[in-house]
């Protein structure tokens, strides 16, 4: 029973294959074929014995298939390396035909011999010694060559993989760049192998080359560079050329050749390249441009990346962020959820980031880490900040925590001028003009007045925009330099100018006998104090300028009050609570002299 059942199956297969069978003229026709062989639908017409006797596989299926009396052997072969081509090449093989072994086919053949088992136990000078010898050729003798090999790999894994091609023809790829490079090329971590200097050749000429390479390909070889030691510039140098290629100059030529109008939609393809390449990053800071991250997270955000890749470009923007400019910061919001123009949150991200790498140098006193931030970086990341806050605060979608998080997240000791943040804070209110007041005061409370250059703190003394408080504050500062000012010029220069004129006066007479007449030095003198009185005087009506200016905006809060009209407050009360020493800056000079003069007696 079971005999007959399988001569109605080889009957019936062979019916159909007949209808499908394929034959070639190197198959001779005088025998008549004997077994059909199918591989991905195509039945293919052979003889038993040429491929059975080189072929281990091809002899276990024949041997465990009985043969009808009149009808050929039917095998099936499933996963083939390569499909059908790479079968019929290495059946040319078992049948004696003449055909090249180039990189073009020499990982095709190697995957089916192995896959057929053509081992020499079979026959002598079987197909896999045949491609071991040329596989050794032409991987070692061209850096071209094991590139295209390499890249036919990928569409024979995992076998590739299994037969160690791909891992023989990454260290083949690597022994050529490595020879090709001086000692200065080479990290200090690198194998203690000897290279041969070959400086005919450019030192990036191998960057090229990598970038035909599919990603995943690409991957495994900077892998193994950095591994055997390359130096992260030129691992950077390849990853920005190969990122060119495939994110911008590829999808540039797939839209020429397709005329079409809009860009393509994001692929699969593109997020992985970017993802691939942000992990492959060398961690050291010169090895890529910043722009270049920039670039990155640009994409990774257009093509919706993972969150930790994403992540992982702001934190290393982040520790770089000195050298960023506004125009990189100034990111599109792509998300619909919110009408803000510019991504806010991405740049905190990048602050918070550097801070906390700042915060390291308290912890690393005797280290010497060349990613740490200086001084000089915080103060380029200060003025990076206020020149971001001052763009992006004409929106009006612009939420204030955002810029409250952004202008307080730097320690106070970044900013040595308080002019930039007076500034963004400044547009922020002309474009937020129904701001209540208490946010308003929250916003000024972010600016030391006692910061601002003089033309600032002119600036901010006419500003109608502050609050009163604010500008209360500026005044008292302002008045509080002038003194400072007269002080200085009263006391020190004043000692100086004296002492200057006495030695100049007294110079001509230092070697005479006589002593100096006081009629020759006091006309000096008077004149130095008239000069000072005269000096004295200017300050005195500047700051009457500057009372009667308090005193407008007295009345001018006073009329414009809507909350508290009781005429008992006044500016100059509202000073002394803010500033306990308003009554002595109020003061001229000679009634704090009478007040000393009482106080001694």
């Amino acid at each position: 029973m079971e005999t007959n059942l399988q001569i109605q199956k080889h009957i019936k297969t062979a019916i159909c294959s007949s209808r499908s069978q394929q034959h070639y003229e190197w198959v001779s026709s005088d025998v008549p074929s004997d077994i059909t062989i199918e591989i991905d639908g195509v039945s293919l017409a052979m003889h038993k014995f040429p491929l059975a006797s080189r072929s281990g596989r091809i002899r276990k299926l024949i041997s465990e298939n009985r043969s009808v009396a009149g009808m050929p052997i039917f095998i099936q072969l499933h996963d083939v390396p390569g499909g059908v081509e790479s079968f019929l090449l290495a059946a040319k093989f078992c049948y004696g035909v003449h055909f090249d072994i180039t990189s073009a086919n020499i990982a095709q053949l190697r995957c089916v011999s192995g896959y057929l088992e053509m081992i020499e136990s079979y026959s002598k000078g079987n197909l896999i010694s045949r491609c071991e010898h040329h596989f050794e050729s032409i991987t070692r003798n061209s850096f071209d060559l094991s590139i295209e090999v390499l890249q036919q790999c990928v569409n024979l894994l995992p076998i590739a993989d299994e037969l160690k091609i791909v891992s023989r023809c990454i260290g083949s790829i690597a022994d050529h760049i490595l020879t090709s490079l001086s000692d200065s090329e080479l990290g200090s971590d690198s194998v203690g192998m000897q290279i041969i200097k070959t400086n005919t050749r450019s030192e990036n000429w191998w960057i090229g080359g990598l970038s035909s390479l599919s990603i995943d390909m690409y991957q495994r070889v900077i892998s193994a560079l950095r591994c055997r030691g390359l130096k992260p510039e030129s691992i950077g140098s390849s990853l920005v050329n190969y990122a060119q290629n495939e994110l911008i100059h590829k999808p540039r030529i797939r839209k020429q050749s397709t005329h079409l109008s809009k860009p393509d939609p994001p692929t699969s393809h593109e997020r992985a390249v970017v993802e691939i390449i942000v992990w492959l990053l060398p961690v050291e800071r010169s090895a890529v441009p910043i722009s270049f991250l920039f670039g990155l997270l640009r994409s990774a955000t257009m093509l919706d990346c993972t969150a930790s890749c994403c992540g992982e470009l702001e934190r290393r923007i982040g520790l770089r962020l000195d050298e960023a400019s506004v125009d990189d910061l100034l990111m599109p919001w792509l998300h619909h959820a919110e009408d803000v123009l510019f991504d806010v949150g991405m740049v905190q991200r990048m602050l918070i980031s550097f801070c906390r790498h700042k915060n390291k140098e308290d912890q690393a006193e005797e280290e010497m880490d060349d990613n740490l931030p200086t001084q000089s970086a915080i103060i380029k990341v200060s003025k990076l900040m206020d020149d971001y806050l001052a763009e992006i605060a004409p929106d009006p979608n612009l939420k204030l925590d955002q810029f409250l998080d952004i202008a307080q997240a730097l320690p106070a000791h970044a900013r040595t001028v308080h002019d930039g943040l007076y500034r963004a804070v400044d547009i922020f209110l002309k474009g937020h003009e129904g701001l209540p007041e208490s946010d308003q005061k929250k916003l000024c409370k972010l600016i030391n007045f006692q910061l601002l250059t003089p033309e600032a703190g002119s600036h901010a003394a006419q500003n109608e925009i502050l609050p009163v408080r604010s500008i209360i504050q500026v005044l008292y500062y302002e008045q509080l330099r002038m003194r400072n000012a007269l002080f200085f010029t009263s006391g020190e220069e004043i000692s100086k100018t004296v002492v200057q004129q006495q030695q100049q006066l007294l110079q001509p007479l230092r070697f005479s006998t006589g002593n100096l007449s006081e009629s020759m030095v006091s006309p000096c003198l008077r004149d130095n104090y008239a000069s000072l009185r005269w000096e004295n005087r200017e300050l005195k009506l500047e700051l009457a300028r500057l009372r009667m200016r308090l005193n407008d905006l007295e009345r001018q809060h006073l009329r414009g009050s809507k909350v508290d009209r009781s005429p008992s407050i006044t500016l100059r009360s509202i000073l002394k609570k803010l500033l306990p020493i308003g009554s002595a800056w109020a003061s001229t000079p000679r009634n704090s002299e009478t007040a000393s003069r009482n106080t001694g007696r």
